[in-house]
């Protein structure tokens, strides 16, 4: 099977999950278990010893602490006498993410060895794995299955590649059969998930982390590593990197490291974390140590391991406001901070990139929707906003006061490509426009009023989910005024 669209794996030190990738390629369950050896079944007492001795959380993005999950679906089944289900979450939906697809296509036994692990320990009646359906680590998975033997039934579920369809809530309801969108409220997978049953959920890397430290113990794992983050994560490297590439490293390494591994140019920032991560500035990445209190310290987050630093010629601001257009339009569109709030952000960085708006403007687009959505996705969108506010401020001082700075925006935060963009943006005849209002009203998402009454909106594309409600805006303009336009 064609490993070709995964970059190319390094590693830092003693290789552990990305161990015999040099000599094998893709571990079979032979080549597996020649590099890992075998592994013996946990008892739930013994499963959350071990998971709590390493401090093991989630790496998906939250950095959840897994035995607080773990103990939280053994409560769940134990109060409602219910079995239990365990989910791999190995979507992986963001653009510029790719550890975990690495793992699926590479070192599917790890994380199924994880996932049967922790089914025996929770007496589990089933392990569900979430793959994106862009056709990528689903074959390598389906071989692995066929195998071994798991200790219960194990399945693979697709779902839409899309940001928002990795999100937690968003694969419990695509398994169950529901859209592969958040639920409208907030609910606890460890309380009623797949079939209503108490659900552990977490991604690809945490259950290979997890087959990992019970090979080991805990005393061997935390050989390398930083005394309060032990062992090694896994960092997907691209934005403006001269070598892309996943790479795995000891918790504590300089980030300088890193980049320079992956041939990274020196610019005015790095994400940190990946879209719902956090810029550094040069010099933050320059004292950075790879681990989530690292990069706290310098304003960063570890995330969803995502790194992405910028080369010098380009607009920082002008590519942090593609990705919160394209954000915008990866929403659910179910809530008001998705539906108003992201796109009005979206609005705002364009206006800020245009130099005709000042930073408050975005600060409070992004404070309207921070705490409100039904799940991560407005908080993280706004983070990332304010976040390149924070760090770009030369860049701000000559947009504001000297019509730019003078770099292009070239697309190099690894957005989709164009054939998966939106395709049309709205439009205005000023000749015809008399103010009416009616366009703001069918698709306020998208469309404001300004001071005088005339539809104000941005001149970027029509996000996908509002498409609709854009063309009936067209149709229902009393001045046929308004056109739905090709994107150039």
């Amino acid at each position: 099977m064609s490993l070709t669209a995964v970059p190319p794996v390094a590693c830092f030190g003693e290789p552990r999950l990305t161990a015999g990738f040099d000599e094998f390629g893709r571990l079979d369950l032979t080549a597996h278990e020649m590099v890992h050896g075998a592994v013996n079944p946990l008892s739930p007492k013994g499963l959350l010893r071990l998971v709590e001795g390493i401090e093991l959380k989630g790496k998906g993005g939250a950095g959840f602490p897994f035995g607080r999950k773990i103990r939280a679906v053994l409560e769940s089944a134990d109060r409602q006498d219910l079995p239990t289900v365990v989910v791999v979450n190995a979507t992986e939906g963001e653009p510029g993410a790719w550890k975990d697809k690495a793992l699926l296509t590479r070192a599917p036994h790890l994380i199924l060895d994880g996932a049967a692990i922790a089914a025996y320990a929770l007496d589990a009646e089933e392990i569900v794995i979430g793959v994106a359906d862009d056709g990528i680590g689903e074959a390598s998975l389906t071989a692995a299955l066929a195998e071994r033997r798991m200790p219960v039934r194990t399945g693979i579920v697709t779902v839409p590649h899309r940001f928002i369809s990795g999100e937690g809530g968003a694969l419990v309801r695509g398994i169950n059969g529901e859209a592969h969108i958040p639920p409208g409220r907030k609910q606890r997978a460890s309380d009623a998930g797949v079939g209503g049953l108490p659900t552990l959920l977490s991604n690809a890397e945490t259950y290979a982390q997890l087959a990992l430290a019970a090979r080991l113990g805990p005393y061997e794992y935390g050989t390398v590593g930083t005394a309060d983050e032990p062992g090694t994560v896994l960092l997907t490297v691209t934005g403006a990197a001269g070598r892309p590439a996943v790479v795995e490293c000891p918790t504590g390494i300089p980030l300088r490291d890193v980049l320079e591994l992956c041939e990274t140019p020196t610019g005015p920032g790095v994400l940190t974390g990946g879209y719902h991560g956090k810029w550094i500035t040069a010099e933050g990445a320059a004292t950075a140590e790879v681990s989530r209190a690292g990069f706290t310290k310098v304003g960063g987050a570890l995330g969803a391991g995502i790194i992405m630093p910028l080369s010098a010629d380009v607009c920082p601001l002008g590519e942090a406001a593609q990705v919160v257009t394209y954000l915008a339009g990866e929403s659910a569109g179910q809530c008001g901070p998705c539906r108003l709030g992201l796109p009005d952000l979206a609005r705002s960085l364009d206006l800020i990139v245009g130099g005709s708006a000042a930073p408050e403007v975005v600060r409070a687009a992004a404070g309207a929707v921070r705490g409100r959505g039904a799940c991560s996705h407005p908080d993280g969108t706004a983070r990332f906003a304010t976040s390149a506010l924070e760090v770009f401020t030369e860049d701000l001082e000559a947009h504001a006061n000297r019509g730019g700075c003078g770099r292009k925006v070239k697309g190099v935060l690894g957005l989709p490509s164009a054939a998966d963009a939106p395709t049309s943006k709205l439009v205005v005849d000023w000749s015809r426009c008399d103010g009416h209002g009616l366009c703001a009203h069918v698709v306020p998402e998208f469309v404001r009023l300004d001071a005088n009454g005339f539809p104000s909106f941005p001149s970027t594309p029509v996000p996908t989910w509002l498409e609709a409600g854009a063309r009936k805006a067209v149709r229902m303009c009393p001045a046929l005024a308004l056109r739905m336009m090709p994107v150039n």
